[in-house]
């Protein structure tokens, strides 16, 4: 079993060369080296789908509450009340079953109209065009609108400003770790004349929701979140509610221009629309890896990891294992897929999967619906500099 470096076998979540297509380095992590440790960065790494499955639902060794991002883990800041992605049984428990009141599957559903508006807004003007930019056209702000939308921030210019004010905390120079503050999770400051505005004017929204739903807390006592856990709540959703759906999309147009035999099956066939995006959840996952800070000694490969290590959960590299995927590496719209782990596994799957699958649905519909062909300009487009999600800030075509 190899462990370390194994010959030229070198993995870097930061390096540049690798990042633009990590897949051939995962491929001979999975085959060479299942348990793989990076000694510039210290830490661990998993790549193969039943080793990732397994860490992810291992709350016990590897746990969340000192970060799911390498940097973050490694800056050791203090995690403020209500960042659920960033916390552990019991505290976590109670805020996923706070949040799940809110993401339920009809209000999720109730978007769709909206979304289906907002696309034909920004989509419309660019038909009898040339050009079309997956990115800078819709999906940079789409997502954004639609989870400032349902938080119940209605005006335009403050959805935007939550847009860039993920874009930015997200940001790296290029091949280097993100610079990470102490005060480095946001505090939902953004978003306070609205939580001011809403106690005075309730609503049918998140923020609404949040201020009057009354929980039993990790000590017992019966109450409702104070400002704090209110804004940090808010500020978490929005953040994770826009990056990674509006990658998603970006991708499509990606994958979609390099296959454009299946795309003609999904102009052909629009109920294929949502396997399509199962697959290219799994294809090109917009987070490709989880980090998880290790509390107590696991065995991982016949090597005892000891607490106070960092493992790197790699997902892109899991959703492309043969063993779970066969022929991993070929996109397929018509693959039976059954579970990935582009949204995490156990505990801590996203609660707002079902709300980026309705997105990319919707987008990709009214897209097809207007630009059936489109060829990628590949010289003119840029991946995002960013460490923690993986997709384009610029994704222009030829349509």
């Amino acid at each position: 079993m190899t462990t370390a470096v194994a010959g030229d076998l070198y993995y870097d979540p930061y390096d540049v060369e690798i990042n633009a297509n990590p897949y051939p380095v995962y491929r001979r992590l999975r085959e060479e080296a299942p348990l793989y440790y990076n000694e510039p960065y210290d830490f661990w790494a998993v790549s193969r789908y039943e080793d990732v499955e397994r860490g992810l639902a291992d709350y016990t060794h590897l746990i969340s509450g000192r970060g799911g991002i390498l940097e973050v883990i490694r800056a050791d800041i203090e995690m403020p009340p209500g960042v659920l992605i960033f916390s552990d049984p019991p505290i976590h428990t109670m805020h996923r079953r706070l949040l799940a009141r809110v993401f339920t599957p009809r209000k999720m559903a109730a978007l769709e109209p909206d979304i289906r508006a907002m696309c034909t807004t920004y989509l419309d003007p660019l038909v009898g065009g040339d050009r079309f930019d997956f990115v800078a056209d819709l999906s940079a702000d789409m997502p954004a609108r639609v989870i400032c939308t349902l938080l119940g921030i209605p005006d335009e210019e403050s959805q935007l400003q939550v847009r860039n004010n993920a874009d930015a905390r997200l940001r790296t120079e290029a091949g280097k770790p993100m610079q990470v503050r102490k005060k480095a999770i946001d505090d939902g400051s953004l978003f306070a004349d609205y939580l001011d505005w809403r106690i005075e004017h309730p609503s049918d929204d998140i923020m609404t929701q949040l201020l009057q739903a009354e929980f039993e807390d990790e000590t017992g006592t019966v109450r409702r979140l104070t400002r704090e856990e209110i804004l940090t709540y808010v500020a978490v959703v929005a953040g994770a509610g826009s990056e990674t759906t509006t990658k998603l999309i970006g991708w499509a147009g990606k994958v979609l221009g390099d296959h454009p035999d299946q795309r003609r099956d999904l102009v052909d066939n629009p109920l294929l629309i949502p396997n399509a995006i199962e697959e290219l959840l799994r294809f090109e996952p917009p987070g490709p890896h989880i980090a998880r800070y290790v509390a107590a000694d696991v065995e991982v490969h016949g090597r005892t990891l000891p607490a106070g290590s960092v493992m790197m959960l790699l997902a892109a590299s899991a959703n492309r294992d043969d063993r779970r995927f066969p022929d991993g590496d070929t996109f397929d719209i018509h693959r039976e897929i059954g579970a990935h782990v582009a949204f995490g596994y156990g505990i801590h799957y996203c609660l707002g999967a079902a709300l980026a699958r309705l997105e990319g649905r919707i987008a990709l519909e009214e897209i097809l619906k207007r630009f059936p062909e489109w060829e990628v300009d590949l010289p003119n487009a840029r991946l995002a500099p960013t460490s923690t999600v993986r997709g384009y800030e610029t994704l222009p075509t030829f349509i």
